[in-house]
């Protein structure tokens, strides 16, 4: 399960990084920032291997041990002390908690709520740092949407044996902002 398990890591982690969430999407291309995509795609594998039997679970269990095993030897390599280290994986993995918990009650209320506590989720974690423009926000949440859709069409047998496909990030074009007129 293990080796099932590093392969889905991989493939998150490959996700996450895709420039278009950076360049175009205006998720801080920083530490922070890529977690927080790293968060939203291990989210939505999450709820797709949650009550789908004991392999998915192991496979899952498998999933979380793979990603927190990364991100301690992330820290290490951007220099973060033995004594540290333990404190900040404690951090994460409370933080991965509270993404999982607010991106479920977010989409699962969507139907009664719209899509402004998705989009109200995203813009305090995914761009919590920055001010992303409402355009970026929107097409973010759609892609959350749109990767736990995904994912809820996935083979569980081929997620059982570490093969996912993620759908692409959408393109959006950031607004240029209007130069004042100095003839004015």
């Amino acid at each position: 399960m293990r080796d099932e398990a590093g392969r889905l890591y991989r493939a998150v982690a490959a996700q996450a990084r895709l420039a278009d969430f950076y360049a175009h999407l205006g998720v801080p291309d920083s530490v922070d920032g890529r977690f927080e995509m790293l968060c939203a795609h291990a989210h939505a594998l999450f709820h797709r291997l949650r009550g789908q039997g004991a392999a998915a679970e192991q496979l899952a269990q498998a999933l979380y041990d793979a990603m927190f095993v990364d991100l301690d030897g992330a820290l290490r390599e951007l220099g973060a002390a033995d004594l540290g280290v333990g404190r900040r994986i404690k951090v994460m993995t409370e933080a991965l908690k509270g993404r999982i918990d607010v991106y479920d009650r977010a989409l699962e209320s969507i139907e009664t709520a719209g899509e402004e506590p998705l989009r109200a989720a995203v813009a305090r974690n995914v761009y919590g740092t920055v001010t992303p423009q409402p355009g970026q926000v929107a097409a973010m949440a759609t892609y959350l949407r749109s990767l736990r859709a995904n994912l809820a069409k996935a083979d569980l047998a081929e997620l059982i044996a570490g093969e996912v496909r993620f759908p692409p990030p959408p393109r959006v074009t950031p607004v240029q902002e209007e130069k004042p007129d100095a003839a004015r």
